[in-house]
This record gives C-alpha cells, sequence and structure tokens, in this order.
C-alpha cells in the first residue's frame, strides 16, 4: 500500500549540497535550481568551490558545495544559512553543519562515515547521533550501498556506480520538495547521449532516490514552495559570466559590428571565453592567447580595425595588462577590460570571491590613465552592465573596466529574457572617407560632445594616421614631446571620462528623513538590499543605494551623501570605495568590511546596521582586528581553522 507522506507549505527554503570535488555537488545543485526555475520560483544560488584542482578525496580542503535558495516572492540572495544540509562524507558534514539554525534537516551519506573518513575530516567519533546534532534532524542514508544497488542491472564499473551518488541524493531532494524527474532523466540523456550505460545508471540512481524519499517513514513530509509571482516574460537561469557573455553578443548586434574576445583562461572569469566561443554565428571572434598580455594586446589590435575589443581576467591578469590599458588610454581606442575579482594578493584565493581591485581599476597603471569603471549588482544585470560598458566604450573612445566578481560570476538567477529589436542602438561612428575639398586628416579630432577622437579603421583611403603609444599631438596625432601638448592631452583624456553620461544615483529613501544611507556597488546589492528590508521590518529608518557607475561617479552623488548623517559602505575589501569617497566629499562614511573570499550575508549587513543605531557599530569593526579574526576562527598558525 502506498504511503500517503503529509504537505507542508514554505515560504522559501535553503538548500545546501556538499560533499568531495568529485561528487558533482556543482551538478546535482544546478540540476535542481534548474527544476526550481522551470516551476517559477523566484531563486538564488552560490557555489562554493575548493581551491585545489583535485584536492586528497575527503579532506576539509576538497569539499565543493552549492547553496540555493528559492522562494514564492523576490530573493536577492542565495540565503544566510541552509535550512537542510545534504552532506556526501564526514569532511563536507564538519565544514558545513555549524552554519544549520536549531531544528535544520541533515541528509548523510552513512556509508561515508568510516573511520577512516572520519579521521580524515578531524572526527575521534561519529559525531552522528551525538548531542552535537541534537539541535538538528539528522537523515543517516546508505546512499553508496543503496545507489550501487540500484545500478547493478547497467553492469557499469564500480567506480561510474559511485559517482552516480549524486543523482540518488538530488533524487531525495526532488521528493521531499514535490519537483518530477523527467527534466533531470531528459538532461542526463542529452549529456550522456554517447553513453546510454552512464545514463541509464544515473536515473536509476535518480529514481532510486526519490523512491527512497516515498517509502521511508523517516521522510514524512513533502514541502511545497509555490511559484513566485514575477513580471510577465519568458525567462531562463543565468549565471554572471553567461550573462555577461550575452551582453558582449547584444552589445555588438546594437552597434552593428564584430565582437572580438582575445583572453588567457583564469578561474573565476573562463566561463566567458567558453561561452562566447560557442557564439561564432553572432559575429563573435574568440582568440585564446598564450598569456593575459597577448589576449588584451590582440583585443587593442581588434578595436583598432573596427571590432569591439574585449578582454577577461581576474586581478592578477589585471596587473599584468595595466600598460596595455594604459596603451588603449593613450590611442584612445573603445575596449572592454572584464574583470571578475577575486580574492588576492598574488593567486590568493582563486575560487573565492572578493571586491578588492577597485583601486586598481582606478589607479593602476603609470601616468594619468583615466578609465571608465561599471559594476554590475547581480548575475542578471551582468548583461546590462555589458551593454552599458559597450555603450561608454564604443561612444567615447575609451577603455571600461567592468567590475564582475566570483559571486556573481557563479551564481544564478532568474533572468528574463529581453526583446532584442528593443535594445538601444550604439552608434559606433567609423570615420567614413574624405570628401571632395578634405582639408586633410585630423585623427585626434574630437566630437565638441563627448570629447571622443575619430575612429577611422584601416583600409579607408585617406583616413591614415600614426598610432601607439607615445604621446600625441593635439589634431594630428603626431608625436609630441612638448610639455604644453602633453598637459593639453592628459586634460583632455581626464576630462573625456568626467564628462561620460550617467544617470544621477538613485536613492530608496521611502520616507524622506532616514538619517543613514547604505551605498554599496557590485554584488553587495542583494545582501545589503535583504538587510535593509530586515531593518526596516524592525522600525528602522534607513535609505538605501547602490553606485553601478564608478568612474566616471553619479553628478549628484556628492548632493546625496550630503543629505545623511552617516554613510555605511559596505564592501569584501578593506575600505576602498569608502577612501574614494572620503577624498573626494569627506563626511562621515563608515566602511563595512569583509575579505574572508565569502559574499555578504544579509544577517551580517543586518547586525551591522543594528549596531549603528544602538552605537556599536565601531564595535562590529574592532572585532574584525587580526587577533579578533584569529581568535573567533581559531586559526592556527598554519593560517588554518583548528579542527
Amino acid at each position: 500500500m502506498e504511503r500517503m507522506a503529509s504537505s507542508t507549505e514554505l515560504d522559501q527554503v535553503v538548500i545546501r549540497i556538499a560533499g568531495d570535488s568529485g561528487d558533482g555537488m556543482q551538478l546535482a545543485g544546478d540540476r535542481f535550481t534548474a527544476e526550481a526555475a522551470a516551476f517559477g520560483n523566484d531563486l538564488a544560488t552560490q557555489p562554493n568551490f575548493p581551491a585545489e584542482i583535485r584536492a586528497p578525496q575527503g579532506t576539509l580542503h576538497g569539499v565543493s558545495s552549492f547553496q540555493i535558495r528559492i522562494a514564492d516572492h523576490d530573493v536577492l540572495t542565495a540565503g544566510d544559512r541552509p535550512d537542510v544540509l545534504v552532506a556526501m562524507n564526514p569532511a563536507a558534514f564538519r565544514t558545513n553543519v555549524g552554519d544549520l539554525p536549531p531544528g535544520g534537516t541533515v541528509v548523510v551519506d552513512s556509508d561515508e562515515f568510516t573511520k577512516r573518513n572520519l579521521s580524515k575530516a578531524g572526527y575521534d567519533t561519529d559525531p552522528l547521533g551525538t548531542d552535537a546534532v541534537a539541535h538538528l534532524t539528522v537523515h543517516a542514508v546508505p546512499m553508496t550501498t543503496l545507489t550501487l544497488g540500484a545500478v547493478e542491472p547497467t553492469g557499469v564499473g564500480k567506480k561510474d556506480a559511485q559517482r552516480a551518488r549524486n543523482m540518488f541524493a538530488l533524487g531525495i531532494l526532488s521528493w521531499m520538495y514535490g519537483r518530477p524527474l523527467d527534466p533531470v532523466e531528459k538532461f542526463l540523456e542529452q549529456k550522456f547521449a554517447a553513453k546510454p550505460d552512464i545514463v541509464r545508471a544515473n536515473v536509476l540512481a535518480l529514481r532510486a532516490g526519490w523512491n527512497y524519499g516515498e517509502t521511508t517513514e523517516s521522510f514524512g513530509t513533502v514541502y511545497r514552495v509555490a511559484p513566485a509571482a514575477l513580471p510577465a516574460g519568458t525567462y531562463r537561469q543565468i549565471t554572471g559570466n553567461t550573462a555577461l557573455a550575452y551582453g558582449l553578443v547584444a552589445a555588438g548586434h546594437a552597434a552593428g559590428t564584430d565582437v572580438f574576445l582575445g583572453t588567457y583562461p583564469i578561474t573565476p572569469a573562463s566561463d566567458i571565453l567558453h561561452e562566447l566561443s560557442k557564439l561564432k554565428r553572432f559575429g563573435v571572434h574568440t582568440f585564446q592567447a598564450e598569456d593575459e598580455i597577448a589576449g588584451i594586446g590582440a583585443a587593442i589590435g581588434a578595436s583598432y580595425g573596427g571590432a569591439l575589443g574585449v578582454t577577461s581576467t581576474s586581478g592578477p591578469g589585471i596587473a599584468l595588462q595595466s600598460e596595455a590599458i594604459g596603451l588603449a588610454v593613450m590611442t584612445e581606442l573603445p575596449l572592454i577590460v572584464v574583470d571578475v575579482q577575486r580574492g588576492g594578493p598574488s593567486t590568493g584565493l582563486p575560487t573565492k570571491t572578493e571586491q578588492a581591485d577597485l583601486l586598481q581599476a582606478m589607479f593602476g597603471r603609470n601616468g594619468e590613465s583615466p578609465v571608465a569603471i561599471v559594476a554590475p549588482q547581480s548575475p542578471a544585470d551582468c548583461f546590462d552592465a555589458a551593454l552599458e560598458a559597450a555603450r561608454i566604450a564604443l561612444t567615447y573612445r575609451t577603455p571600461v573596466m567592468l567590475l564582475s566578481d566570483g559571486s556573481l560570476a557563479n551564481g544564478s538567477e532568474p533572468w528574463r529574457i529581453p526583446d532584442i529589436t528593443n535594445l538601444p542602438r550604439i552608434e559606433p561612428r567609423h570615420t567614413p572617407p574624405p570628401e571632395d575639398g578634405d582639408p586633410g586628416y585630423l585623427p585626434y579630432a574630437r566630437d565638441p560632445d563627448t570629447l571622443a577622437r575619430d575612429w577611422a579603421i584601416p583600409g579607408t583611403a585617406g583616413r591614415e594616421h600614426r598610432i601607439g603609444g607615445l604621446e600625441k599631438a593635439d589634431g594630428t596625432g603626431d608625436i609630441s614631446y612638448h610639455h604644453t601638448n602633453h598637459e593639453l592631452m592628459t586634460r583632455l583624456r581626464a576630462a573625456r571620462i568626467e564628462g561620460i553620461e550617467v544617470p544621477d544615483l538613485d536613492v530608496d529613501d521611502p520616507t524622506g528623513d532616514a538619517e543613514v544611507l547604505v551605498l554599496g556597488w557590485g554584488s553587495s546589492y542583494g545582501p545589503i538590499g535583504e538587510a535593509v528590508r530586515r531593518a526596516r521590518r524592525s522600525g528602522r529608518v534607513v535609505a538605501r543605494a547602490h553606485l553601478r557607475h564608478l568612474a566616471p561617479m553619479p553628478a549628484n552623488l556628492g548632493e546625496v551623501l550630503a543629505r545623511y548623517r552617516r554613510v555605511l559602505v559596505p564592501e569584501m575589501n578593506l575600505g576602498q570605495l569608502s577612501t574614494l569617497l572620503r577624498a573626494r566629499f569627506g563626511g562621515d562614511i563608515q566602511p563595512v568590511t569583509k575579505v574572508s573570499g565569502m559574499a555578504f550575508r544579509a544577517d551580517e549587513l543586518h547586525e551591522a546596521l543594528e549596531s549603528e543605531f544602538t552605537g556599536t557599530l565601531a564595535d562590529v569593526e574592532r572585532a574584525r582586528t587580526p587577533a579578533a579574526v584569529a581568535a573567533a576562527t581559531k586559526i592556527d598558525r598554519n593560517g588554518r581553522e583548528r579542527a
């Protein structure tokens, strides 16, 4: 007789799937995300990758996780803490169980809790069933044994059979949240089309997980999260890197020009290259160079040839490209430099996130080398930010730094697909051949509105001109070492950036009498938004605003800052935007900083807001001193968290 499970309605749930980096956690999380997106939930995801390509199996350093938040209302982050944790081994359990709130649910592969694996994770004894997890609901499921039994009819080897454990776990989650299996099965058939035995093994494991939830008494409840009321349109799930790639393609369409990406693969920017390489039919050209310097050099050459030149990298690559960016400043060519920021310095934390390249983007070149800087605020917004970067680059003949980061690049959310016919036109304004009576070509003659110089494509008759990194004479573009010309050209290049038209800063201040403003940039948008919502629900009067344009900054920014007694600036660095704002505008500007390699949580920023209103915010920042951080996280002398 079929068991009738009870059903509970939820407005949202946060799920984290964690295991060894070879356990397929990202694939399982991505498939659950696709199910939620197809169902119509609003959602946000945040993958977390180990830095090592393949850390020793079963160790704390090799844990990979994927967190997803699904809801029946609009959400801005992937959630502070998981309500449900699926842990495939003791290391994944230990690394993540501390994030669960009281009453949280844990599903573990009990087969993996062997003495050897427990020792690798730093456990002397099995923590399951002890007082340490008494505040949680723990489901110990022999996933490995059940998976091996389920896939036995396929005849696949034990190694391939064990790899299907992630599908068993996905099957349990799909049952718990009432999600159909058909879309996952169709995906598996497409992904492993050349390996029918692998398809069958994964499908059998998926169904076995679903059946386990259906028939086991310990799983007594199916949870329902209704679809969200999203604005009308066609949606798809999208990551920041994919959205950024599509934005570049759309920009090429809007400008009627080809897009050329010259790049060298680097975490976490590589997926931009992977995605654009699939889109050659849309006038996209991709070139994987031998290093970052060659990549940006090729992109500058493409811009010289009349295309939209783009390069993508992360902080270490920007350091290598600084001289070439200066060349693009001097030649006044359109160029988009995508910096998907990660933890630094040097190699730093290559798979973790940070916002610490702002000052590098602003000033990290020799001489006075101003560039425009644009920062997206969410994964889907990377599409619009790429369009805006292209508008500025092509209109004003300048390099544009596009500052994404790891949390945006790898995170995902629903994206309403725009109507390509409604995209605003970008006019590249290539210089035409001369007409009769033309007095002679002045390649550095300027548009009076934008101060942009002419952009003549090589081979255009009568438009031959000198190009290169030496200082140019005003108008003619000839080499000039004259001191007054250099002063003029330096000021012209700066004025061109300052004259870029950007929208005024929009402030969310419902009552108009807030004394505290929370000002963010980049990926802090979601956590700030959720923190402000919570503060307002508790009766706090607080305003918020978010900067997309960091160079030039909005014209009304100074007036906005002056309206508030204090401005809180959350950012994943040690206060870079705060430093710039204090230097330029003065006022009481308080940084709220984090450099842990992880994105802000909304509860962290809500705590900072509450501390501001109770007068203890300084204490919160003091708690981030090196000694306090080491004590709070129990860091040993090797820089590792003590077991």
